[in-house]
C-alpha cells in the first residue's frame, strides 16, 4: 500500500487526469446519471495518449472508440417523450442468457482473429490478452450505452483481467484504478438490477 501511494504521490499529471476521470466516469454511471459520458470524454482522450505509448495499441485504439461511445451514450441516455420537449432517461433493461452467451462466443472468435494480428503484425505486448479485453469491452461499452443491466458483469470479469495487465506492463496507478473499477461494478450491477425490479414491478402495478 506504501508503494502505491508513493506512486500515486510522483504520478505524471496526465495519468493523474486520466485516473480521476475514469473514476468519475465509472461512480456516475453505476450511479444511473447521465454526466458520466463528459467524464469519458476526458478519460478516453488521456487514455490513448498512455497507452500507446507503452505498446498497448488495441487499448490505445479502444479509446478511440469509447470516444465515439461517450458521445453515442449521451443521446442514448436522453430522449423526448412523445408529447412534449421534455427530457427523460432511458430505463434499465435485461437482455436474455441466450443472448449473451451468443454474444460471449462471437466476441471470443473476434478476440482470437484481433490478436493473431497484433501478434503477427505489430510489436504490441500480449497481443491476445489485449485483444480479449478490447473486443469484450466494445461489447460492454455499448451495452452500458444501452442500459443493459449485465454490462457490468462484463465488466467485472474485463477489470480484473486487464489488473494483471496493467501490472506486468508496470502500471500500477492503473492496476489500482481497475482494482477500483472492480468494486464499482459490482456496485453498479447491484444498483442497476434493483432500478430494474423497481421499474418493471411498477409497470406491473400501473
Amino acid at each position: 500500500m506504501a508503494d502505491i501511494i508513493h506512486y500515486y504521490a510522483n504520478l505524471p499529471l496526465v495519468e493523474w487526469l486520466a485516473v480521476i476521470a475514469s473514476l468519475l466516469y465509472v461512480f456516475l454511471a453505476a450511479n444511473n446519471n447521465i454526466w458520466c459520458w463528459p467524464a469519458a470524454l476526458v478519460s478516453t482522450v488521456l487514455y490513448t495518449a498512455i497507452f500507446y505509448e507503452f505498446y498497448l495499441w488495441s487499448d490505445s485504439l479502444l479509446q478511440v472508440y469509447y470516444f465515439a461511445m461517450a458521445i453515442y451514450g449521451w443521446f442514448c441516455w436522453r430522449k423526448k417523450t412523445n408529447d412534449s420537449e421534455e427530457i427523460e432517461q432511458l430505463a434499465v433493461g435485461q437482455l436474455a442468457a441466450s443472448f449473451h452467451l451468443k454474444a460471449i462466443m462471437i466476441c471470443f472468435l473476434l478476440s482470437l482473429g484481433l490478436g493473431w494480428l497484433m501478434a503477427n503484425y505489430t510489436p504490441t505486448h500480449f497481443p491476445y490478452l489485449d485483444a480479449h479485453t478490447t473486443v469484450f469491452a466494445l461489447f460492454a461499452t455499448y451495452l452500458v450505452a444501452q442500459k443493459i443491466v449485465e454490462n457490468w458483469l462484463y465488466w467485472i470479469v474485463i477489470d480484473i483481467v486487464s489488473i494483471y495487465l496493467y501490472i506486468e506492463k508496470g502500471l500500477i496507478p492503473t492496476a489500482f484504478l481497475f482494482g477500483l473499477f472492480v468494486i464499482f461494478a459490482t456496485y453498479g450491477y447491484l444498483k442497476w438490477r434493483k432500478l430494474f425490479y423497481s421499474s418493471t414491478k411498477s409497470s406491473c402495478l400501473a
